[in-house]
């Protein structure tokens, strides 16, 4: 059983990126909620991004995207986040806006409408290549809605080509991360629906292409803790898209739908190496807050990932090995459900106020009045939110 030194240094390890577009407004498919003192930038939204790290000490990163975050200099952008103790990280592409998409992006079976996204996320690496990102993030819309809408193979060629042409164009230390999402927009089928269409595209294209697995992209049921430990075991998991899910992709703060699913899934991770030093696994917020306030629902996500890692990482391996070996059912749930069953929050609070930060994150982050501040001050111009 790991001791709590153990776990202390795993929490130092993890570093968990916060999205800027979880700091504007955002709803439903039928309203967007405005909230006072949303960022009216992509500077103010690293603002609020530093505010999440100052009082959690693990999301030093913020990921982008583009043309959501587009400024005219990127060189600027990061000094900025520098300024605020924070690094830019993910660069999230945006092929599923523009009216020309209305068919696909990369699958389009127009060669013309295929360059044009080809283009943009090129123009992403470029990005990347100014503000020192490592990875690019790929999420694709495509897919068709009715039967014999498109050919499913030829879609499937015409990404590989898209892919393939995009990978060439990656720098050294750069990664490309394939996300999948079963279903929305297209329901009849999608392009990327699963982890394997991903894998399958990225050992086709090399070592500098992972799969990304968004926790709320799966059909209700779904054993995404096997789907994690299987990505480990051929070692192409490079990120985690975090949030939380009833129905579907709700994008939800991370464990509030089902806390025991989120600590099974990162006991394989930890099991898998996923929080040794230098992983290769990278840990994003993907969450879009409709009702509740932006900065202390990122919080709240970060404090629910620290718990349940650090639940995972206190699993007693040796108890479990041996409950398995011998055969023990019982035994072997029993090792999982009394590390999941215990209070870990004493320990993190003693981890943090050993950093200098808060014990009581949501608290600290309440007195502070920074949320006022932000209401008083942000007045004027367009609020960002979907589509800005």
């Amino acid at each position: 059983m790991a001791n709590d030194s153990q776990v202390k240094a795993v929490l130092d390890r993890l570093k968990i990126e916060t999205p800027s577009w979880a700091y504007g407004n955002s709803g439903t498919r039928f309203k967007v909620f405005a909230q006072s003192g949303v960022p009216r930038d992509p500077f103010e939204k690293i603002a609020d991004a530093a505010q999440v790290n100052k009082y959690t000490g693990s999301a030093p990163s913020v990921a982008l995207h583009i043309p959501w975050d587009k400024v005219e200099d990127y060189a600027k952008l990061a000094a900025h986040a520098k300024e605020e103790g924070v690094v830019l990280g993910t660069i999230n592409s945006n092929t599923f806006q523009d009216d020309e998409y209305k068919l696909g992006s990369v699958c389009n079976p127009d060669p013309k409408i295929r360059d044009r996204a080809v283009a943009h996320l090129l123009d992403c690496i470029d990005i990347m290549n100014i503000t020192g990102s490592q990875d690019l993030k790929l999420w694709f819309a495509d897919g068709t809605n009715y039967p014999g809408q498109d050919s499913i193979v030829e879609r499937q060629d015409r990404l590989a080509e898209s892919l393939s042409r995009t990978y060439k164009a990656l720098g050294a230390n750069q990664r490309m991360l394939l996300e999948y999402k079963f279903f929305e927009p297209a329901f009849y089928h999608t392009d990327v629906p699963d982890w394997g269409t991903s894998l399958v595209h990225c050992l086709a294209l090399g070592e500098k292409a992972w799969v990304c697995v968004d926790t709320g992209h799966h059909a209700p049921g779904t054993n995404i803790e096997f789907i994690v430990a299987s990505l480990l075991r051929a070692k192409r998991l490079g990120a985690f898209d975090f949030n939380s899910r009833f129905y579907a992709d709700d994008d939800l703060i991370v464990g509030a739908a089902d806390p025991f699913q989120l600590f099974r899934i990162m006991h394989e991770v930890n099991i898998g190496g996923g929080f040794d030093v230098g992983t290769p696994v990278s840990y994003v917020l993907d969450q879009c807050h409709n009702i509740e306030a932006k900065i202390p629902g990122q919080i709240r996500s970060i404090m629910n990932v620290q718990e349940a890692v650090a639940k995972a990482v206190s699993v007693d391996q040796s108890a479990l090995k041996a409950a398995q070996k011998s055969g023990d059912v019982l035994a072997a749930h029993e090792v999982l459900m009394d590390a999941f069953n215990t209070d870990v929050r004493p320990l993190i609070r003693e981890w943090r106020e050993g950093k200098g930060i808060d014990g009581e994150p949501m608290k600290a982050y309440a007195r502070s009045g920074y949320a006022e501040k932000i209401a008083t001050e942000r007045v004027g111009g367009n609020q960002a939110g979907w589509g800005a």
